[in-house]
């Protein structure tokens, strides 16, 4: 079934904002999009999220099992809803990144997908590339590249995805493939949603400031941002990557001010490491075309506007799903996997070469397999 031209792909994504669980169908040959099909979104229930916030930051080494249950098991019932595909690409759930020592740790256990569901699963994305020295994020840039050609873009255009961390993607259109020097360079801007959330659960036990309104009725504290953005990562050149809680002490830092102004600071970190990001670009893009969670944050958007002089968007704007991007990243990737071809380059994760990556678990046996 893979040797098919075009293929159906189900692509799932488990964020570190610990939201849910998305998935998208997209049809694909690994290098060009033929069609965006349907998705849906399994949220997680609070008791298992609470397990994968005291799972983040364990390696599998650790006591990983309730994690590595609720992942697996939520993730191939939103996998079956969904119907049979030519393959799957299953990311799993980040618990810890540290590319520098340790690796990469995403939980969950492709064979075991692969097996429940009766067709081929690409899984273990991000190893390879930590293994041959790159960042091993951020991973979406070859489909962003793909994303540009389909909206038929012209000049360089940026996306930004606001996640639990931020990351950003420079794509140079006029170039035929996203391996060849130049097309792209990719990495991570700083904190995202995930310093936010956390401070509005433990403050006022909601799961995100919906909108933006809480930012938007407090005062950032200049003092803190200023300070925050002497961190060192800021000034290394990209391509980087950072853990979910690489700025843990930017959380600690507001820990005096007011529930407004804390998230409003929060906020405005956001807005000051994207406006950074966007400087470290080849030039500047036409449009920056936001992402993920933080795109649905006004305070967030207006704040980006006022930053910086390229056009801000979202991607729903121009006719795409801000909600399933990542989870539609990731079907395609998996039929770049079952193809060879690169999952990362230079520019991107800073490995030394284009690399392909990627397990493919093809299914042990066929009892479960969808008619």
């Amino acid at each position: 079934m893979l040797h098919a031209d075009i293929l159906t792909a189900l692509g799932t994504m488990s964020g570190t904002s610990l939201d849910g669980v998305d998935a998208a169908i997209l049809e694909t040959d690994g290098r060009t999009i033929t069609r965006f099909g349907p998705s849906t979104y399994r949220p997680y229930t609070e008791a298992e999220r609470q397990v994968l916030r005291q799972s983040l930051g364990l390696w599998p080494s650790d006591d990983i099992g309730a994690a590595e249950r609720i992942i697996e098991e939520t993730h191939i019932g939103i996998m079956r809803e969904m119907g049979f595909a030519d393959i799957a690409g299953f990311h799993g759930q980040t618990l810890a990144h540290d590319p520098s020592g340790r690796g990469t740790h995403q939980c969950g256990d492709g064979q075991r997908i692969a097996d429940a569901l009766g067709y081929p699963v690409a899984w273990d994305f991000r190893t390879a590339d930590v293994r041959h020295g790159g960042q091993g994020a951020p991973l979406a840039p070859f489909f962003h590249f793909a994303l540009a050609k389909w909206l038929n873009a012209d000049t360089p255009i940026a996306f930004l995805n606001l996640g639990g961390v931020g990351n950003i993607t420079w794509v140079d259109p006029s170039k035929s493939d996203p391996s060849e020097a130049g097309a792209l360079l990719a990495f991570d801007t700083g904190p995202a949603n995930a310093p936010i959330n956390d401070a509005m659960i433990a403050r006022l036990g909601q799961e995100l400031d919906d909108g933006g309104q809480v930012a938007a009725s407090g005062d950032s504290d200049s003092t803190i941002i200023a300070s925050f953005m002497t961190h060192p990562y800021f000034a290394e050149m990209p391509p980087k990557s950072l853990d979910r809680d690489a700025f843990s002490a930017l959380t600690q830092s507001v820990s005096e001010l007011s529930d407004a102004d804390a998230i409003s600071t929060l906020t405005q970190a956001v807005v000051a490491s994207v406006a950074q990001a966007v400087v470290l670009c080849p030039s500047a893009p036409a449009k920056l075309l936001v992402t993920g969670g933080g795109r649905k944050n006004n305070t967030i958007m207006q704040g980006l506007a006022a930053a910086l002089t390229c056009e801000v968007a979202t991607v729903d704007s121009v006719g795409l799903d801000g909600d399933m991007l990542e989870a539609q990243a990731f079907a395609f990737l998996a039929v770049r996997v079952a193809r060879g071809l690169p999952l990362s380059a230079p520019n991107t994760t800073g490995v030394g070469a284009p690399l392909a990556g990627g397990q493919l678990a093809f299914p042990a046996k066929n009892d479960n397999k969808m008619p």
